[in-house]
């Protein structure tokens, strides 16, 4: 799409709708909100960015393929599982310790690794049509080679 209006918008919607998700990240252990929802406002706002530019300015944001990040978060997540086995507790049970009067446990590195896989799988796939999007209107054939070509199986 080449509209000024959104391309411009979608800069400061963009840097919001991502606050926004770190918010949602970050009180999701004690109230509404975590890594599912935090993960799709991060996707739903480069998702924004890719229609207002294209898919190559959002893999430039995003400086990593979207696979890497989904797996990146799901070894994340599952590591953090790894570490109730350290004790005598069940897969995924969180873990707390105290560190200078704060209390850090497994749940934040869980919903972390849940909001990566969760950003890099819908951001995949929403690339990926937007290529295949791009592929199709650079296409040189005419329309109707085009739409006889697309009927095949």
């Amino acid at each position: 799409m080449n509209s000024l209006i959104l391309r411009e918008a979608s800069r400061l919607l963009v840097a919001l709708m991502l606050v926004f998700s770190v918010f949602m990240l970050l009180r999701g252990h004690n109230e509404p909100g975590g890594g599912f929802i935090g993960g799709l406002i991060a996707a739903i706002a480069f998702a924004l960015y890719a229609l207002a530019t294209d898919a190559q300015a959002v893999r430039k944001a995003l400086r990593a393929d979207p696979r890497v990040i989904a797996a990146v978060g799901l070894g994340l997540a599952i590591g953090s599982g790894f570490l109730a086995l350290l004790e005598p507790a069940p897969f995924l049970t969180g873990q707390w310790t105290t560190i200078m009067d704060f209390k850090a446990g497994t749940p934040l590195p869980f919903d972390i690794g849940v909001y990566l896989v969760v950003v890099g799988s819908v951001l995949a796939i929403v690339l990926g049509i937007k290529d295949q999007q791009a592929d199709v209107e650079d296409d040189p054939r005419e329309p109707e080679e085009k739409s006889r070509l697309e009927d095949r199986p």
